[in-house]
């Protein structure tokens, strides 16, 4: 049980520690986000200005499309100007991997089975090793060898599995170890089992994702399922959120997913009520309204604070209480809490900028005490 009484996720999976630059992935580390850009690579200020945008909605890692040569070189330019580390995402021509590598590229991810015979592979493996640059295994549901797919009676988690051992096991062979895994599929069942499956054979860090999770809610409900249940079992190292549409909506779910289960704290968690009949100030909408302005107002605060909004005398002054700062909804007023003790009372039309003010100043006092 953590500090507030809420059952602990597993402990997490040992891992074999990697590095993207000075990021340290698995080994203990905290579980870091993901994106991929949407730009051609070879447009530098297109790249470049994604680039800066997920950096700044909290993205750790940036991944890049490499298909050509020019891709590959515009690596250097990119790097210079982002803050995170960047990984070239390489298939079938090794040529690309050394050219990006040579451009540097923090990290590399790539189907060895994909880019050519093995004497390709090791190539790609002194340079990466003589760089400093980790490999991440990318395995696929969609596009995994004909070969495996026979043997397992198709995509199926073991094949998954299997895969990525292979291909292990070739960079293994030409002396490479700084290698993460990541399996996927557009399903939750069939990539939870070969995470799970591959957890417990192997020491490389894992990502996690759904793949081809499409857009909406459908596509977050998947992500968070998915990548939850494995988190929730101690397994990953980082993630990415796989969204259609602007890369920069993945970084908020990404956060969400791992402050949902207490692996890491971005800032406030807002809890409220979704309002029903014993709500008896307001109506359902005007309830709605106000935890919605106070979310709203919350939004860029950085202490890692537990804030309530809450609507009547059942479940209301016990979370309000048990929260940093909270407000239960009564009879014509709103009344304040803060860590158990009652501040003041307030007409309800005036609970959000009461709230808020309030919200601030625990905001300020944390930021006050941060080294």
């Amino acid at each position: 049980m953590d500090k507030d009484g809420r059952a602990a996720v597993a402990a997490r999976r040992e891992s074999r520690p990697v590095f993207l630059g000075p990021l340290q992935v698995g080994g203990g580390a905290p579980v870091s986000i993901q994106s991929m850009t949407r730009t051609r690579t070879a447009d530098v200020e297109a790249t470049a200005t994604q680039i800066a945008r997920l950096a700044g909605a909290g993205c750790e890692v940036v991944r890049l499309a490499v298909p050509d040569v020019a891709s590959a070189e515009a690596i250097a330019e990119l790097k210079r100007r982002a803050g995170v580390p960047l990984i070239a995402d390489i298939h079938f021509d090794h040529r690309l991997a050394l050219a990006a590598v040579a451009h540097g590229a923090d990290g590399l991810r790539i189907n060895p089975g994909n880019i050519g015979a093995p004497h390709r592979v090791e190539e790609v493996a002194r340079a990466a090793a003589a760089s400093g640059v980790p490999i991440r295994i990318g395995v696929n549901a969609g596009s995994l060898p004909r070969t495996l797919v026979r043997r397992f009676g198709g995509a199926t988690p073991e094949a998954l599995v299997a895969s990525a051992l292979e291909q292990a096991e070739t960079l293994e062979r030409f002396g490479f170890g700084a290698i993460k895994v990541s399996l996927k599929a557009s399903d939750v069942p069939r990539t939870v089992e070969a995470c799970r499956l591959l957890a417990g054979q192997c020491g490389y860090p894992l990502h996690l994702g759904i793949t081809e999770a499409g857009s909406g809610r459908p596509a977050l409900v998947r992500s968070a399922l998915g990548i939850g249940l494995l988190l929730a079992d101690g397994i990953g190292d980082t993630v990415r959120v796989s969204l259609t549409g602007d890369p920069v909506q993945e970084i908020g779910a990404a956060r969400d997913i791992l402050q949902g289960l207490g692996l890491r704290r971005f800032g406030p968690e807002l809890v409220s009520c979704p309002a029903c009949g014993r709500v008896r100030s307001v109506d359902s909408e005007a309830f709605a309204a106000i935890a919605a302005a106070i979310a709203e107002g919350v939004d860029g605060m950085k202490s890692p604070v537990r804030l309530a909004v809450m609507g009547c005398e059942v479940n209301g002054p016990g979370e309000a209480r048990d929260a940093d700062l909270g407000v239960a909804l009564g009879c014509g007023e709103g009344v304040l809490f803060r860590r158990g003790a009652v501040l003041r009372r307030v007409p309800l039309d005036r609970v959000v900028e009461t709230f808020l003010a309030e919200a601030a100043r625990l905001d300020a006092e944390s930021e006050t005490r941060s080294p």
